[in-house]
C-alpha cells in the first residue's frame, strides 16, 4: 500500500474510484499538477537561451520567475495539498469539478504569463491559491473527522503569503514603494514555498527516510507541533517584514535559523533506509539552507545566489517528494530508495544547475553563459524526471 498519507486511516476509507475518469484524477490531483508544473518549469527556464539566441526581444526574467514559482512551484503545492490535505483530515476528496476549475486557473496563469498579460496571471494565480484555501479550510471545519496534521499550519501559511505577495504586487502604490515591493516579491517568492517545505517536510521527510509520518501520540504532543508550527510561521513571515525595513542580513539569519531549528526539532534524522533519493533529499535541504545563509551576505549579488534557495533547494525538494508522492500512490513505495546510477545522475543534474545559476555572484562575467546553461541542465533534468516516472503517473496501487 502506498501509505502516503492517509491509509492509516483504514476506517474511514471508503470505495475507491474508477481507476480511470475526473473522478479518480480529482482525488489524486497531483498527476495533473506535478505533470503540469514540471512541463512549465521546462518552459520558464528555456526562456533564458531563447531571449539569448534573439528570439525575442524583451528580457524575460519578470516573466520567468513568475512562471518558475506561480506555474512551477505553486503547481506542486496545489498537487500536494489537494492530494493530502482531505486526507489528512479524513475529509472528503476533491470533486471533478473543483479539479477542473483549479487546473483551469493554473493553466490560465501560466499562459498569461507566457504573453506577458502579467497583472492577468497574478489574479488568476490569487484565484488559485484563494480556492485551494477553500476547499480545505471547508473541509476541516466541517467534514474532518479527526484534526489534521499541526504541521498543515505551515503550509496554509504558504497559500496565505502567496495571496498577500500577488495582491500587493498588482497595486501601483507598491511600485512606487521599495520597502512595500520588497515585502511583497518575499512574500510570494519566498513566502509561497518555504513555509510550505518545512510543514509538508516536517511530515513527509521521517517517512522519506524510511520512518513513518512522525504522528503525534498524545494530545501534549499535538499541542506542541502546533505550537512550533506557529512560532516557525510567525518567524518566517515577521523575517520578511524585517528585511523589508532594510534589516537584510537580519531578515536572512532569522529565516535559516528558523529552517534549521524547525526541522531539526520535528524530524529524527536517522536513516533506516537509504537510497539515492534521500541523498538527492540531504543534497537539496543543504542547498537550500546555504541560499538562505549566504544571500544576506552577498545582497549585491542575492538574486544570483538565490538561486541555490530557488534550484538547489525549492525545485530539488519538489521532484524529490514528488517521485514519493508518484512511487507511493504507484504501489511501488520500495522503489523510492532504490540505488541507482540513474537517479545519482538526475541528482547531480539538480546540484550542477544550481550551482551554475549561483557562479555569477562571484564571477560576474560568466552571467550569460550560465544562465544558459543552468537552464538547459534544468530542463533536461525536468524532462527526464518526466520520462522516468512516465508511467507512475497513470498507475495506481491496487490495494489503495
Amino acid at each position: 500500500m502506498s501509505q502516503f498519507p492517509a491509509c492509516k486511516h483504514k476506517k474511514h476509507k471508503a470505495t475507491g474510484p474508477h481507476k480511470s475518469g475526473l473522478r479518480w484524477l480529482a482525488s489524486e490531483p497531483y498527476r495533473l499538477f506535478f505533470f503540469s508544473g514540471a512541463v512549465w518549469s521546462i518552459i520558464g527556464v528555456a526562456l533564458w537561451p531563447l531571449y539569448y539566441a534573439q528570439q525575442f526581444g524583451f528580457y524575460p526574467s519578470f516573466v520567468h520567475a513568475r512562471i518558475m514559482i506561480e506555474a512551477f512551484g505553486a503547481a506542486f503545492v496545489v498537487g500536494f495539498l489537494g492530494t493530502a490535505g482531505p486526507r489528512m483530515a479524513t475529509a472528503p476528496k476533491l470533486t471533478p469539478m473543483e479539479l477542473l476549475w483549479l487546473f483551469a486557473l493554473h493553466q490560465a496563469c501560466g499562459i498569461c504569463h507566457l504573453t506577458l498579460h502579467m497583472a492577468w496571471g497574478d489574479m488568476f494565480f490569487i484565484a488559485l491559491l484563494g480556492s485551494l484555501l477553500l476547499c480545505l479550510v471547508i473541509r476541516v471545519v466541517k467534514f474532518r473527522k479527526e484534526a489534521p496534521p499541526p504541521q498543515l499550519l505551515l503550509a496554509l501559511t504558504g497559500l496565505v503569503c502567496g495571496i498577500t505577495g500577488t495582491s500587493l504586487l498588482l497595486s501601483s502604490a507598491t511600485l512606487l514603494d521599495p520597502q512595500r515591493l520588497r515585502l511583497a516579491n518575499l512574500l510570494l517568492y519566498q513566502g509561497l514555498l518555504l513555509p510550505p517545505v518545512l510543514g509538508i517536510g516536517a511530515f513527509v521527510f521521517p517517512r522519506m527516510l524510511g520512518g513513518d509520518f512522525g504522528d503525534p501520540k498524545t494530545a501534549a504532543q499535538s499541542r506542541a507541533k502546533l505550537l512550533r508550527a506557529l512560532a516557525a510561521a510567525v518567524l518566517l513571515v515577521g523575517s520578511f517584514f524585517l528585511e523589508a525595513c532594510g534589516q537584510i542580513i537580519a531578515g536572512y539569519a532569522l529565516r535559516a535559523l528558523v529552517a534549521a531549528g524547525y526541522l531539526l526539532m520535528e524530524v529524527r534524522w536517522k536513516t533506516s533506509q537509504s537510497g539515492s533519493l534521500t541523498t538527492g533529499l540531504m543534497w537539496a535541504l543543504i542547498l537550500g539552507w546555504l541560499g538562505l545563509a549566504l544571500s544576506g551576505f552577498f545582497y549585491a549579488q542575492h538574486v544570483s545566489v538565490e538561486h541555490l534557495l530557488y534550484i538547489g533547494g525549492f525545485g530539488m525538494l519538489m521532484l524529490i517528494v514528488g517521485s514519493r508522492v508518484l512511487f507511493g500512490h504507484s504501489g511501488d513505495l520500495d522503489g523510492f530508495f532504490v540505488k541507482s546510477k540513474w537517479v545519482r545522475f538526475l541528482i547531480f543534474l539538480g546540484v550542477l544547475a544550481a550551482i551554475t545559476r549561483a557562479t555569477p555572484a562571484w564571477v560576474p562575467s560568466t552571467t550569460v553563459s550560465h544562465h544558459i546553461y543552468a537552464a538547459l541542465t534544468w530542463a533536461l533534468l525536468a524532462v527526464l524526471w518526466l520520462l522516468w516516472h512516465r508511467r507512475r503517473f497513470v498507475k495506481r496501487d491496487e490495494e489503495d
